[in-house]
């Protein structure tokens, strides 16, 4: 099983990479072939609009370090997105890339019940942390994103979000939140 992992947080050993790297240390004990970039290391711009990729190209027309990350997500079979709440949303690092993942998408998504360029059968794993201890604050943001990632054919998701994470290396404290990361990881390795 191959396995994705985006980070979008441009702290390098924040909270959101330690949950992440806890659940990419399990998957791999496990037997998953693992590979990590950390998105703020790289040089790539958000989508463009030209939707070249909805009539030229089956791909993203952008040639950039995003390039070669899209394509490992395109044959990974599942993906995890890790990234902390900034002002009530992912990092501006996630949501660039989020938005090229629009190439994953047909010409006809909108009314083709098949709408992805991807194959089926993968699974999506959010990694979410926040300052905010308030669980209802930004509980938004992962509906929100699943749904779209849900046209892309990832139909079985999980979540793993730590709320009240203020200092530098909370999350590697908080036992609950290290448990679900393993727990998260050995259910998507069954």
């Amino acid at each position: 099983m191959k396995i994705m992992c985006l980070l979008g947080s441009p702290r390098p050993k924040g909270n959101t990479v330690a949950i992440a790297e806890r659940f990419i240390s399990t998957a791999q004990s496990l037997g998953a072939e693992t590979e990590m970039v950390s998105l703020n290391k790289l040089s790539y711009r958000g989508c463009q609009a030209c939707l070249t990729c909805k009539t030229k190209l089956d791909k993203c027309v952008l040639k950039d370090d995003l390039e070669k990350v899209l394509d490992s997500v395109r044959q990974a079979d599942v993906l995890v997105i890790a990234s902390p709440i900034y002002y009530g949303e992912l990092t501006s690092q996630m949501k660039a890339f989020i938005d090229r993942t629009y190439s994953f998408l047909l010409p006809d998504y909108l009314t083709n019940p098949n709408p992805s360029r991807l194959s089926p059968g993968k699974q999506l794993v959010f990694i979410l942390t926040q300052g905010q201890p308030d669980e209802k604050m930004f509980a938004d943001v992962f509906p929100r994103y699943d749904f779209f990632f849900k046209w892309y054919g990832y139909q079985q998701s999980h979540l793993i979000r730590g709320c009240g994470l203020n200092d530098k290396d909370a999350a590697s404290k908080r036992e609950d939140l290290m448990q679900l990361a393993e727990k998260t990881a050995q259910q998507i390795m069954r």
